[in-house]
């Protein structure tokens, strides 16, 4: 059984987080990394972040005209970069990443799949109680 303020999907567990001030992420693999980033700030390896804070309109007609990208993190030397959480990659999120890639070259955005998921779960899951398994519970 979910936790009642989570609400379910057929890929993904999106609701609210109690032990993220109650922010609502759209799936399990993204509260996930942002306990991931909240353990990089207790380290100090960043300085802050923020989830889904800008959208990119791209100069089209067709198609996917804008694009919020998953997490913003400000580093420690003044740079931010964007962070995507992708476990299966669609067309619509290619041709997403590929105009940001084309329209904004100037923002450094980092795609972290499912590989890159696995690698950090597989050491924080142990670290951070709040992990949240596969299932959507911890």
């Amino acid at each position: 059984m979910t936790k009642p303020y989570m609400a379910h999907n057929r890929r993904s567990f999106g609701g609210m987080r109690k032990d993220l001030n109650d922010m609502y992420f759209r799936s399990a693999w993204e509260a996930n990394y942002a306990r991931y980033l909240n353990w990089l700030i207790s380290v100090g390896s960043i300085v802050k972040w923020e989830y889904e804070p800008d959208t990119y309109e791209f100069p089209v007609k067709r198609g996917n005209r804008f694009y919020t990208p998953d997490f913003k993190i400000f580093n420690d030397d003044g740079s931010v970069e964007y962070h995507e959480i992708k476990g299966y990659m669609d067309q619509s999120s290619r041709t997403k990443l590929k105009r940001m890639e084309k329209y904004y070259p100037e923002i450094k955005l980092i795609l972290v799949d499912k590989d890159a998921y696995y690698n950090i779960a597989s050491v924080m899951s142990a670290i951070l109680p709040e992990w949240e398994k596969a299932n959507g519970r911890r």
